[in-house]
């Protein structure tokens, strides 16, 4: 199981500052966690991880249940030991992915019947066959299936959907129970589109049946940034205080500080590792290109400001060179200074929390990387 704490709540926003305390180690919130969807963060070792300040990493039921299977998985007694990664996991349930990837999804009661996206085989996911996946991939915090729905999605297809994840949570719960007798953590996902009273709903639903802790599913799936905060405004008041809140999916660095201001402690993105491939850098002064021609000749580091091994040891025209050479050195240095770029944010935001200076932080924040809050 795991137990969470609140050191501190800002007297300036609903931003908190806590400790997630797991088996495998404590996780000081707010926290991103760097997705590593089939066993790997891509481009980086776990020593490269965990030299950027990773806490916990995310993994994905969907892709690793496909590749490289459950037997291969149960051979080392899970995916810590898989992968070499002897800190906390967080895995999803996989509904995104079956509803964003397989070739051919069909939800039922049941669950997801899907056409594999690999080689086109089927199989059925059902709430129970999730947390069975999950819990042999030995994760510390595992994910209720949900029903994912896109964006733009009617009042009546939103309403389905998240009654049809209440009722997958309540038997994703009693095989929880059942199957692991609440070894590891089992999150609830709120869902309810775009429609604050159908999140209350859902969120009400879900906290009747008292999770470790709670996400909010289906946000960043396409919707107008503002729609966004102002559905996460008014969801992560109606979830327990005392509860990890869990934002899924999310997002550019001002997402960050935007959500943690309006009190979510939990966030995954494939943002920095993704961008990192297409040669775009988080800067402390905004994102950066370095395809561009202004770094073919400059000695300094990408980030002078940086501490990440990147930027101690490399200069922006080196990063410039390799990524214009497709060299896959750049993809690991410039995933590498990314990730150090979000978990050192984290960092950042979690002392102005406990400094009680939140204000202060986001007002420099925005001035450094001139531009403007979007809500909070």
């Amino acid at each position: 199981m795991i137990n969470f704490e609140i050191h501190k709540t800002s007297s300036q926003c609903r931003a908190r500052a806590g400790t997630l305390t797991t088996p495998r180690g404590d996780i000081e919130t707010p926290i991103f966690m760097p997705v590593g969807t089939a066993g790997t963060v891509k481009g980086v070792t776990p020593e490269n991880l965990k030299d950027c300040g990773a806490q916990i990493i995310l993994g994905n039921t969907y892709h690793l249940y496909l590749r490289p299977g459950m037997d291969v998985i149960n051979r080392f007694s899970g995916l810590h030991g898989f992968m070499n990664w002897d800190r906390p996991i967080l895995t999803d349930s996989g509904g995104f992915q079956i509803f964003s990837l397989a070739k051919i999804s069909k939800t039922t009661e049941k669950g997801f019947d899907f056409q594999s996206h690999i080689d086109g085989t089927r199989h059925v996911i059902t709430p129970e066959d999730a947390v069975d996946i999950q819990t042999t991939l030995d994760a510390d915090i595992i994910m209720c299936l949900d029903s994912c729905i896109p964006y733009p999605a009617d009042e009546e297809t939103a309403r389905k959907a998240l009654e049809l994840t209440t009722r997958w949570a309540v038997r994703c719960r009693d095989q929880w129970v059942r199957a692991t007798d609440k070894k590891n953590a089992l999150f609830g996902i709120v869902q309810g589109g775009m429609f604050p009273h159908l999140r209350r709903q859902s969120a009400e639903e879900l906290m009747a049946l008292d999770f470790p802790g709670y996400a909010l599913g289906g946000l960043s799936v396409g919707e107008p940034k503002n729609l966004m905060m102002e559905i996460a405004d008014t969801s992560l008041p109606l979830l327990p205080e005392e509860k990890p809140k869990y934002i899924m999916g999310v997002g550019t660095p001002e997402d960050l500080v935007e959500l943690v201001s309006l009190g979510a402690d939990m966030f995954d993105c494939v943002m920095p590792t993704r961008n990192a491939r297409n040669g775009q850098l988080f800067t402390s002064r905004g994102k950066i290109n370095i395809s561009n021609a202004a770094f073919k000749q400059d000695t300094r580091p990408a980030d002078p400001e940086c501490g990440c091994y990147t930027c101690r040891h490399y200069s922006g025209a080196y990063l410039h060179h390799l990524y214009r050479s497709r060299e896959l050195l750049s993809y690991q240095l410039n995933t590498i200074h990314n990730l150090h770029y979000y978990l050192h944010l984290m960092r950042t935001m979690r002392t102005a929390i406990i400094e009680d200076t939140f204000s202060d932080f986001k007002a420099q924040f925005y001035r450094k990387n001139n531009s403007n809050g979007s809500g909070g």
